[in-house]
């Protein structure tokens, strides 16, 4: 009876909701492409860059949709955009971590003064390196086991990300140089979705939804005056 119990529990809140599965699937998406475009040669006449550039933007983009989910539940209610924010942070550390291998092993070979030598003087690459072993903690500590193990501490540490982004997108322009539309657009919306986070227009926006939320749906709550 119990097992009939818990299977019933299981259809009715699924372990993963069909947007969930669609995230899921869409951050894989570009790095089969990637590994297909190289397997048959399509990588362009310098498939290295072409490979550090793709998992450059893809990590970028996952990292803003990541940064995109609390704005979207509170300026729209749309809770589900939560339970994406931290699955699309650490599939946006995965492509960063790819990003890395292709340039370290793939196109240095692993020689580290090289490398040692190409941080030094390459201020994107520096900036680069910074945004990653901020994110790095982030991604490992990323499970309901951590978050319990450190309790409030866990929210201060996971701030960085406020600070990673923005330097991610810094990385971009720089390295561009010449033509920087694109990293700059970028750049405009990481600083919109930061400036949604802000605790006193978070809670004007939230504030507003709430007032404006009777015209569109007389079935959802009023916030609490407690």
């Amino acid at each position: 009876m119990e097992a009939v119990r818990v299977q019933d529990r299981a259809r009715l809140n699924p372990r993963f909701t069909p947007l969930q599965l669609l995230a899921h699937i869409g951050a894989w998406i570009p790095l089969f492409v990637l590994l297909w475009d190289a397997s048959h040669h399509q990588l362009t006449a310098n498939p290295i860059l072409e490979a550090t550039h793709r998992t450059g933007t893809t990590a970028l983009v996952l990292l803003v949709f990541s940064l995109a989910c609390t704005p979207l539940n509170v300026l729209f209610g749309f809770r589900q955009a939560i339970k994406l924010r931290r699955p699309l942070g650490v599939y946006g550390l995965m492509y960063i971590g790819v990003h890395l291998f292709i340039f370290a092993v793939l196109d240095y070979g692993l020689d580290l003064d090289m490398i040692r030598d190409t941080v030094v003087e390459q201020r994107f690459v520096l900036v680069g390196l910074a945004s990653f072993l901020m994110l790095l903690p982030l991604g490992v500590t990323s499970t309901r086991g951590w978050m319990k193990r450190l309790g409030k501490r866990w929210i201060k540490l996971h701030r960085l990300v406020y600070l990673a982004v923005p330097l991610a997108v810094v990385h971009y322009v720089w390295l561009v140089k010449a033509d920087i539309r694109v990293p700059l657009q970028y750049g405009a919306v990481v600083a919109i979705l930061l400036f949604l986070r802000i605790p006193r227009v978070r809670h004007f926006f939230s504030s507003l939804r709430y007032r404006l939320a009777p015209r569109f749906d007389s079935n959802l709550a009023r916030p609490s005056k407690v």
